[in-house]
């Protein structure tokens, strides 16, 4: 039989070392996780990217307008700098926006029929004093369900705009804007998932010192009759 000096030493050898091999293969796996999630989270924007690059294809006023400023441009310059929760609360409310209406056709019905989407009724308004279309300070980004429920996707004040939008899957709808800051006019992308109700955020590398804000409204509502 050992000596108890020994059988103490021999177990006490063996605990480091369990205790080792579990630190290590602990060790291991965090840094398999993430490297995992690295991956992930790569593969995932630039798919974001490649959609981005897309509306600019599918949205060539938007993106000529901007170019005639910035020069070319491509989603590669745009960075994600946020990503968000939204509060998937609604309303009942159905789509004040029907035809003969002359912000109709600017509507962005959902691919398979689920409502619209309009980002333009809350910043034009009409008066018949005027015979252009008053904008207003603030913008919102609005869906209107086919079961007459309105969620609102998106809301800002006077420091920027929402533009252009299209819907890029049954889940997925992009909307090109800026921000204004200080050193000038930053185009901007928000994609939102109206399943599962996240926002990512990204902004251009390169800002405008000269951008008239309303000028792409002005342009595109320009054709339409609000008098």
């Amino acid at each position: 039989m050992g000596s108890p000096k020994f059988t103490l030493t021999y177990l006490a050898a063996f605990s480091v070392a369990l205790i080792s091999l579990f630190s290590c293969d602990s060790s291991e796996k965090s840094t398999n996780e993430r490297i995992e999630n690295i991956t992930l989270d790569e593969e995932e924007l630039d798919r974001n990217r490649s959609q981005i690059d897309l509306a600019f294809a599918q949205n060539k006023n938007w993106y000529t307008h901007w170019s005639s400023d910035l020069g070319m441009f491509d989603a590669s310059q745009f960075e994600l700098v946020m990503t968000d929760s939204i509060d998937p609360m609604e309303m009942p409310e159905r789509n004040p926006i029907l035809k003969g209406d002359p912000l109709f056709p600017y509507q962005m019905p959902h691919p398979t029929g689920n409502g619209t989407i309009d980002i333009y009724s809350y910043k034009v308004e009409a008066q018949d004093a005027i015979d252009t279309p008053f904008l207003n300070p603030d913008s919102e980004v609005v869906w209107y369900k086919e079961d007459g429920m309105k969620e609102r996707l998106l809301f800002m004040g006077p420091s920027g705009m929402f533009e252009e939008g299209l819907w890029l899957s049954e889940s997925e709808f992009l909307v090109l804007g800026f921000f204004q800051e200080e050193a000038g006019y930053r185009p901007m992308a928000w994609l939102i998932n109206v399943e599962n109700h996240t926002l990512r955020q990204f902004q251009m590398n390169k800002v405008s010192e000269s951008y008239v804000p309303q000028s792409y409204i002005n342009s595109k509502i320009k054709q339409v009759d609000l008098g």
